[in-house]
């Protein structure tokens, strides 16, 4: 029995060492064109009734990218478009709106309620021993005259 080692110092070729290969590499998103988009959602609103999820399974789609492409279509913005990711996102928003100065004031207002009550309760609990010893060192003393 010859092993691919010999051979190859034999036939003068040099075999690669072992090669590891990724058994599941990791998928990459597909991109579809503005174009391709309006195609095929033409194609699937014209489609009878029985016929729609036909189109959805010959080019490998889901309705929710119909719904997406339509709604897109519907709101002027899908000729410019490059891909279906970017339909999904939603426009950001400043982060200092008019809500959020209000929250910021409410959260300073509710932090400053909060610091005088831990005050009082702080208050309130030195006042509650002080007056403990007071009641324990009045209890030992003589008895009052009234008596």
């Amino acid at each position: 029995m010859i092993s691919s080692s010999s051979f190859a110092e034999d036939s003068g070729e040099s075999v690669p060492e072992a090669v590891t290969v990724d058994p599941a590499p990791r998928p990459s998103r597909r991109t579809f064109t503005a174009r391709y988009k309006s195609l095929i959602v033409a194609e699937y609103e014209a489609a009878p009734h029985g016929e729609k999820s036909a189109v959805l399974r010959r080019e490998g789609l889901y309705h929710s990218h119909i719904r997406e492409w339509s709604a897109a279509r519907d709101a002027g913005a899908l000729s410019g478009l490059a891909d279906a990711r970017t339909s999904a996102r939603r426009p950001h928003r400043s982060a200092s709106g008019p809500q959020t100065d209000r929250l910021r004031a409410q959260n300073a207002r509710l932090a400053a309620q909060l610091a005088q009550t831990r005050a009082a309760l702080d208050i309130m609990g030195k006042v509650h021993v002080l007056l403990e010893t007071l009641s324990e060192s009045t209890d030992t003393s003589a008895p009052s005259p009234r008596s």
